[in-house]
């Protein structure tokens, strides 16, 4: 009796283990492309670079040419960033090319 429920209790904690397994290889990753997180928290951060950036130049007595730079550096990257995120759709495959054949 008391060896069929211990027998039970680990089919049970290894069917779950089973199922929290396939979850997080499965089941994460698909949401996490399909949602598109990581290029969406990539984009969110930027966007909090550059607010810093524009706050801690306007706030400058005198900028010189250096400290301009660097701004431009933080915006130039802005746009690269943005470019990268609006093209990292998802993987479209085409559709397999028909082999012209030639008769005669």
């Amino acid at each position: 009796m008391i060896e069929e429920s211990l027998t039970k209790a680990k089919k049970t904690g290894i069917e779950t283990i089973n199922m929290v397994w396939e979850f997080f290889t499965d089941e994460i990753p698909h949401v996490l492309s399909n949602w598109r997180f990581v290029p969406r928290a990539m984009m969110l951060l930027y966007c909090y670079a550059f607010y810093q950036t524009m706050n801690w130049f306007m706030a400058l007595p005198a900028p010189n040419n250096a400290q301009a730079g660097f701004v431009s550096v933080v915006v130039g990257a802005g746009a690269a960033w943005f470019g990268l995120y609006v093209n990292s759709g998802g993987v479209k495959k085409a559709p397999p090319k028909k082999k012209d054949t030639q008769i005669g």
